[in-house]
């Protein structure tokens, strides 16, 4: 059901301008397809669906040709430049201290990236803790955590 739903937006996007979900719902409801506003709010995530301009100004859905990666990767250079306020590694474990309330954002960020070695992570308010699987692991990702903040 899932992948026909999916298939069937894939397919409207290509043929028609969908400027919002709802639209996008009354046309999976013209095929048959029924759905809810936050199933529509998944599968767009899912499928790597952007907002591009259309030729008449206004904006409208279509396939990212982006790698979900590199969308995660930016997201997350602008969560990291924007509250971490530190990061430091002990053997295997790295620690991202950030500002009040953003940790849960940088550990999902990321979480997202499938850094190779990482084992998982805890976040808390203000503290995002990553196992890594190597002390050369963590001591790899604090090289990239200092890449993403320009602070090597």
């Amino acid at each position: 059901m899932k992948s026909n739903r999916q298939a069937e937006i894939l397919r409207i996007i290509s043929e028609r301008d969908v400027e919002t979900q709802e639209q996008m719902l009354e046309l999976l409801r013209a095929s048959g397809i029924r759905a809810t506003q936050a199933t529509i709010s998944r599968d767009i995530k899912e499928l790597n669906l952007v907002k591009q301009p259309a030729e008449d100004g206004r904006y409208r859905y279509v396939a990212s040709s982006g790698a979900p990666v590199r969308r995660t990767a930016g997201r997350m250079q602008s969560i990291f430049k924007e509250g971490v306020t530190s990061y430091d590694c002990a053997q295997n474990l790295v620690v991202v201290k950030t500002m009040p309330g953003l940790a849960p954002a940088a550990g999902a960020a990321l979480d997202g990236m499938e850094v190779d070695g990482l084992v998982g992570s805890l976040a808390g308010d203000d503290t995002v803790l990553l196992i890594m699987r190597t002390n050369q692991a963590a001591e790899r990702l604090c090289k990239l955590i200092g890449g993403l903040l320009d602070r090597g």
